[in-house]
């Protein structure tokens, strides 16, 4: 058996996603992961800095998956094409589940400054990713909201038609004349 922290992880992960932040209680962690309540506590002092590194692993692992599904590409457009098809893979993968980041925004109070920054920093570094494939400034943002509304609007519908339409609208925003 893996050791307490990784078994908190490990747990955490699946449940954070599945059920979410709010719906998920420490005493659920702590007998689903089958560690002591002292255990738990000793590797974590709060649910928030539980849900801290669970958005850094979370990040992380969507990361590393991206940039393996999008490694056969050799063009900034086809990286950022490929991106979308990531969007289906991940949405067929995990059910339509959304975004782990988007998910835990919802439901956390604007007071939870930690988790609120570990979030921008992470959408932050999605946003840098579009520009510098795009290099333009209001393109690589058109391209970034279309794909965060993307997750959204897949997840909402448990369809991935509107991925296929951005596809087609960032097409069309970075060949004008087609």
């Amino acid at each position: 058996m893996s050791r307490p922290r990784e078994r908190i992880l490990n747990t955490t992960l699946l449940l954070f996603h599945q059920q979410g932040f709010n719906s998920t209680g420490i005493n659920q962690i702590i007998e689903e992961a089958k560690v002591s309540k002292a255990s738990f506590y000793q590797h974590f002092k709060s649910k928030d800095e539980l849900c801290i590194e669970f958005l850094n692993i979370r990040y992380d692992y969507w990361v590393s998956e991206l940039e393996k599904f999008i490694s056969s590409t050799s063009t900034p457009e086809e990286k950022i094409l490929k991106s979308f098809d990531f969007l289906i893979y991940m949405n067929e993968k995990e059910d339509f589940r959304g975004c782990s980041f988007w998910n835990i925004l919802s439901e956390i109070p604007s007071d939870k400054e930690e988790i609120h920054s570990v979030l921008r920093y992470h959408k932050n570094k999605l946003r840098i990713f579009f520009n510098d494939e795009i290099k333009n400034e209001a393109v690589a943002a058109h391209a970034y909201l279309l794909f965060e509304s993307s997750i959204l609007t897949s997840q909402l519908y448990r369809s991935n038609e509107l991925i296929e339409t951005s596809k087609t609208i960032i097409k069309n925003i970075l060949h004008p004349s087609h």
